[in-house]
C-alpha cells in the first residue's frame, strides 16, 4: 500500500479516536467525591497536599508545651490533634496506601503526621514557614518548588502525601486554595507530564466518610 493511499485512512482512524483520547483525558480532569474519589485513592496515583491539623497562633509556654516541642514552637490544640487521629484511622479503614511522606520541619506541620500514624516524613526547608509564622514568599520559588513536588507521581499503588502551611498552597495553588481550613488538603492526579489536576478539595474532618464510601 502506498503512503498516499493509506494517509486518508489514518485520518479516519485518528479522528475516530480522538473521543476516546478525549473521554480518557476528561476522566482525570472532572472532579472526585464520595464513592469515585474512595475508589481512586485506593488504586493510588494521587498526592494528598495538606495544611497541618489546627494550631493556635501563639507559642505555648513552658507549662503548656508539649515534651517534644522542645523549641516551644506552634502545636496542635486539641482540636488540632483529635482530627489528626481520626483521619488516619479513617484512611487506614478506606484502605486508602500512603507512599512517600514529605513535610514541612515546624513541630506542629511533624505532629500532624505523627498523631495521624501515616509513616515517617521526610522533611524540607521548602515546605517551611521559614521560621516566621504565615511569612509570604514574594519571589515566587517556593510556589514552584511545591508545584513541581506535588506533580511528581507516586509511586505505584500509592498515594503521596504533603503536610506544609496555608501560604504555601497559596502561593503554588492560589484559586484553589481560598478559604483552606486547618488541616484540609487539596488532592491532585499527576499526569506523568510535570502538570497535575486537582480533582478535589477534602476537609479533615471528612476523611471519616471513607470509612463507608466503598
Amino acid at each position: 500500500m502506498s503512503y498516499h493511499t493509506s494517509l486518508p485512512k489514518l485520518r479516519r482512524g485518528a479522528l475516530l479516536l480522538w473521543p476516546l483520547l478525549m473521554t480518557v483525558h476528561s476522566a482525570h480532569s472532572e472532579p472526585l467525591a464520595g464513592k469515585e474519589l474512595s475508589a481512586a485513592l485506593r488504586s493510588g496515583g494521587y498526592v494528598i497536599l495538606m495544611r497541618h491539623a489546627s494550631s493556635p497562633r501563639n507559642l505555648p509556654d513552658a507549662a503548656q508545651a508539649d515534651v517534644e516541642n522542645i523549641n516551644h514552637e506552634r502545636q496542635l490544640d486539641e482540636e488540632g490533634r483529635a482530627s489528626a487521629r481520626a483521619m488516619g484511622e479513617a484512611l487506614r479503614r478506606a484502605h486508602i496506601p500512603i507512599g512517600d511522606v514529605w513535610s514541612s520541619p515546624t513541630y506542629r506541620a511533624l505532629q500532624t503526621i505523627k498523631l495521624a500514624r501515616l509513616g515517617s516524613p521526610t522533611t524540607f526547608e521548602e515546605l517551611g514557614d521559614g521560621g516566621q509564622s504565615m511569612r509570604a514568599d514574594k519571589t515566587g520559588a517556593r510556589a514552584n518548588w511545591l508545584k513541581a513536588k506535588s506533580s511528581a507521581p507516586p509511586g505505584p499503588h500509592e498515594n503521596t502525601l504533603i503536610v506544609t502551611h496555608f501560604p504555601n498552597i497559596s502561593e503554588a495553588y492560589p484559586q484553589n486554595a481560598v478559604g483552606l481550613a486547618d488541616g484540609e488538603a487539596l488532592i491532585l492526579h499527576p499526569d506523568g507530564h510535570g502538570g497535575a489536576t486537582i480533582v478535589a478539595r477534602v476537609k479533615i474532618d471528612e476523611w471519616a466518610t471513607m470509612t463507608t464510601a466503598r
